[in-house]
């Protein structure tokens, strides 16, 4: 074979087969452009993870230490406990990440045989790890395990605490039986504010280069209430399906009662009109609104509005009970008319006094 056959051959081979760097920008290109945005904008260090500071310095601290104890992160959902706790052995494991880390979520059977199998064989493995450094596994959604399942895992956190460490998610500790507890330092989250919620998805709009007016941002702050998760998802969901994120278009994806009637609504309440409420609550009855759906915006909204404190109170407590017949299946609109009755007769006994 002459020069020339051999340079062609190295040429075609060249076209047929391009450099692997730049399959591999392609194809991360191209998994993380169908990534849903909870997922792409997953933050990988403690720095990019927004709010519960104090907690995540405690826990930056730990990293740095290397000897982390068990640990239970307790919060509402969508505020970063699973993610935490992934930046966390990513920054103690570094790359021996995937071979010393076991996640577990609700999804898998969490029954007593998962932790007498699956944990307890994984404890038992030799992994080489950096010295001072343990294997991690992270159980998520702890409090749906079952008490037989929590009352397994109490022993073998102790037996195999010399190479194991437990990273357990729940949303509500006491659900944790107080055994586990007590091994565990327990760290709690609370929700995030509005002011993180529109700094993030203000950041991802910009990235993104979604079209979006002020408005509809408000919105999607108001349907996530605090859930970061639920904030991204809404503001995805609107983008694809509207291009553009406005008021009316969130509330459209989000199926939600639009806030402006309920305010209406309160507003009538206030003046003792209880026909105009009513017409209101009769209105979003008819277009298939659950009454779960439409209590809970009732409390969002009367949160956050600026009215007298002894008529928000004497109104909150009113919609709690209220909230409370319909959680034991009491959900017919004769409860909510009740509740509109009692709003109005609350609201003019409080002018009087």
């Amino acid at each position: 074979m002459g020069d020339t056959d051999v340079e062609m051959e190295i040429i075609s081979s060249d076209i047929q087969h391009p450099s692997t760097s730049t399959n591999t920008v392609l194809s991360t290109a191209k998994k993380t452009h169908n990534l849903p945005w909870i997922e792409k904008y997953r933050p990988q260090s403690f720095e990019d993870i927004v709010g519960n500071e104090d907690t995540i310095q405690r826990l930056s601290i730990f990293s740095k230490k290397g000897n982390v104890p068990n640990i239970i992160v307790a919060g509402p959902p969508g505020v970063g406990k699973t993610t935490t706790i992934l930046c966390l052995a990513r920054i103690l494991l570094g790359p021996s990440f995937k071979d010393a880390v076991l996640e577990l979520n609700a999804s898998n059977d969490r029954g007593i045989d998962v932790v007498r199998n699956k944990v307890k064989m994984f404890a038992q493995q030799k992994v080489t790890l950096p010295p001072g450094r343990h294997k991690i596994i992270i159980l998520d959604e702890v409090d749906s395990m079952t008490d037989g399942a929590q009352q397994a895992l109490r022993r073998t956190m102790e037996i195999y605490s010399n190479t194991t460490r437990f990273a357990l998610a729940c949303n509500y500790s006491e659900k944790v039986i107080e055994p586990i507890q007590s091994r565990c330092a327990v760290l709690r989250y609370s929700k995030l504010t509005d002011a993180q919620v529109l700094a993030r998805i203000i950041q991802i709009c910009q990235k993104e280069q979604v079209n979006y007016t002020e408005d509809g941002l408000e919105s999607i702050v108001f349907t996530a209430q605090g859930d970061m998760r639920q904030a991204l998802n809404n503001l995805q969901s609107t983008h694809n399906g509207f291009e553009i994120v406005n008021s009316e278009n969130v509330f459209k994806v989000c199926d939600e009662p639009h806030p402006m009637l309920i305010k209406n609504m309160l507003k009538s309440c206030l003046s003792g009109d209880i026909r105009s409420a009513y017409k209101v609550i009769e209105h979003l009855w008819n277009l298939g609104y659950a009454a779960e759906d439409i209590i809970k915006n009732i409390f969002k909204v009367i949160k956050t509005m600026d009215i007298e404190e002894s008529i928000k109170l004497a109104f909150i407590k009113e919609i709690g009970i209220t909230h409370l017949r319909i959680a034991d299946g009491l959900c017919s609109l004769m409860q909510m008319s009740g509740l509109l009755a009692r709003m109005c007769s609350q609201a003019k006994s409080q002018q009087i006094d």
